[in-house]
């Protein structure tokens, strides 16, 4: 049974002339612990089949079952309480309060089910040390690197114990390090089972995913499986489809200067040259 399920969903924004296509007539099954990404260039309904898929929007056309459930249909304050229980979201932004200390945040997703101050604080401290942040629950987000706030973010989103994690540009914000310790960080938490589902730009990325999406204008162009520590061919090929230099173009670019700047040199010597015959000839004129 397919935990998430798309079919033909489109979603409109706008009226009249000023009417936006964002998903057109979009198809998608997802299982229970994929690790999926999605790629596209901007604007190519990324994010607008992230929202509908974490209950942060609804269709304007066509059905979406979250493990076999009609939630289409479901009233928003049927879909807050799902996505609260379900979902965890990870954003590139981090959105931690920045009032709040690192614990706080985390613990802030319990607040909203009720559960006491001392037992939201104690399961966020737990989360806390599953990602590595127990050394910095009393740091307020500015004191952190922005590897160490994404970490602080995932462990908010894994507070409430959610099946499926979604992804917006997770290491968007991140130096190549910390996109590293955020994207091995999820690849354990897929390990426990949960379903990660991730939109990024950077093909480097599909190394840790086990299937591609691929988006354009609003549609799903291709879908494809990927083994786990290689880079999708698909997104490798769109990504380097234009030719680069390499050391030997370098290199025999250095060798045309090199030839080109003794030419040059000349030239300037025999402007030089001339000039000073010039100044030679006026000089002899006015003393004869």
């Amino acid at each position: 049974m397919a935990l998430i399920r798309l079919e033909d969903v489109s979603k409109l924004y706008g009226f009249g002339d000023a009417t936006t296509l964002a998903l057109d007539e979009v198809n998608l099954i997802i299982e229970k612990g994929e690790f999926v990404a999605v790629m596209g260039p901007s604007g190519s309904g990324k994010s607008t089949l992230l929202n509908i898929m974490g209950l942060l929007d609804k269709p304007t056309h066509g059905s979406y079952k979250l493990s076999n459930r009609h939630v289409d249909r479901l009233s928003i304050s049927q879909a807050a309480r799902l996505r609260r229980d379900t979902i965890g979201f990870i954003f590139q932004s981090y959105n931690l309060l920045p009032r709040l200390t690192v614990l706080e945040n985390v613990a802030l997703p319990l607040t909203y089910k009720g559960v006491s101050q001392t037992k939201r604080l104690k399961q966020a401290s737990a989360m806390l040390e599953r990602v590595g942040m127990q050394n910095r629950e009393y740091f307020y987000p500015y004191q952190l690197s922005g590897g160490q706030i994404q970490c602080a973010a995932i462990a908010r989103a894994l507070v409430n114990d959610p099946s499926i994690i979604i992804a917006d540009e997770p290491t968007g914000n991140l130096d190549s390090v910390g996109s590293r310790l955020v994207m091995e960080l999820l690849t354990e938490i897929h390990k426990s089972g949960n379903t990660i589902i991730f939109v990024t730009h950077n093909p480097e990325l599909t190394r840790y995913a086990t299937r591609v999406v691929y988006m354009y204008d609003g549609t799903i162009i291709q879908d494809e499986k990927t083994n786990i520590g290689e880079v999708a061919k698909t997104a490798k090929e769109r990504h380097y489809k234009i030719a680069k230099k390499t050391v030997d173009d370098d290199l025999a670019g250095v060798t045309l200067l090199m030839k080109a700047l003794p030419d040059k040199d000349v030239r300037t010597a025999n402007r030089i040259s001339r000039s000073k015959e010039k100044k030679k000839v006026k000089t002899n004129r006015r003393k004869s």
